[in-house]
């Protein structure tokens, strides 16, 4: 029962990171129909430029607390990855958004590369520590859970960050237009809405909140690389195919529902395969999920809800 509940906390630390990831992915398709591959990517400009900011920071001012040095991190991070961001739905998707569908897919799989090369040489091809700006020494057993306050900090950011999200989908004047625009942007246009800057919108929103994620799981894993934003990326677009791409509450649920899969899949897959596997092998789960979901139920989990999708 231990072991299960410990990897029910594993598993809901890395699965609202995820989530958060896959909110940009699901953000965009449902008002473009497109999947923005570079997406993931962003992830890895906003854990570097924290780690860059701090690293400036600890050099300028020696001492600051930690909690200065992350807020200061996320502070820069998120304003950059909201305006390269910006620079990709202006420069790299606009002038595609009638093309045939294979032009936009084939620029964001540029997009990914361009940006992994400047960031290469940015900040180098070597892996970078990540500083540990929230304590990771663990907290004293609760019913044998062993939790540390980052994995609390993660996982309150990470909802907090999603209820804000659906607030600002549902309840504001810019949801509104969102939701409007994700209907039709021709009509939206019509009625008064300004759909290039409502997708510019959605793009600057997705990108602030992939920025955030890569804070977060560069904090939980304790490194930083030019190419770290490869493989959650895949995984978060997975987590959005899982719960309904287009759909907001299905890519939080669906990014929850894989943390929680791999969480599970690594604490028991060794026993379950009688030592033939182990738990390096947790990545796996992720691809074989989105397979079973292409072949079975590609509408998701929870459907994609073409009227509501943002």
């Amino acid at each position: 029962m231990e072991t299960f509940l410990q990897q029910t906390l594993n598993g809901l630390v890395s699965g609202s990171i995820y989530a958060l990831v896959a909110l940009g992915y699901t953000m965009v398709y449902g008002i473009l129909g497109l999947i923005n591959f570079a997406h993931g990517d962003l992830l890895m400009v906003g854990a570097l430029v924290a780690l860059q900011t701090v690293s400036l920071l600890n050099a300028a001012v020696p001492g600051l607390h930690p909690a200065i040095l992350l807020i200061a991190g996320m502070a820069v991070a998120v304003p950059v990855c909201m305006a390269v961001g910006y620079l990709i739905e202006r420069i790299g998707y606009r002038r595609l958004r009638n093309a045939p569908r294979l032009a936009p897919l084939i620029t964001a799989i540029g997009v990914s590369f361009l940006l992994q090369t400047l960031a290469m040489i940015i900040w180098g091809r070597e892996f970078h520590v990540f500083p540990q700006l929230v304590s990771t020494t663990p907290m004293e057993p609760m019913a044998g859970v062993v939790v540390s306050p980052l994995q609390i900090f993660t996982i309150v950011v990470a909802f907090a960050l999603m209820g804000g999200l659906m607030l600002l989908v549902n309840k504001s004047r810019l949801g509104r237009a969102m939701r409007a625009t994700a209907e039709n942007h021709r009509v939206a246009g019509l009625m008064g809405i300004n759909a290039n800057g409502v997708i510019a919108a959605t793009f600057i929103i997705g990108s602030g909140l992939a920025a955030l994620a890569g804070v977060l799981f560069a904090s939980n894993y304790a490194i930083a690389h030019y190419a770290m934003g490869f493989t959650p990326g895949l995984k978060a677009f997975t987590a959005a195919v899982l719960g309904g791409i287009g759909n907001l509450p299905g890519a939080m649920v669906g990014g929850l529902v894989l943390g929680l899969v791999e969480s599970f899949g690594a604490g028991y897959i060794e026993h379950l395969t009688f030592g033939f596997l182990n738990s390096s092998y947790q990545d796996i789960f992720a691809f074989v999920i989105l397979g079973a979901v292409l072949i079975f139920r590609p509408s998701g989990l929870l459907g994609e809800r073409v009227a509501d999708r943002a």
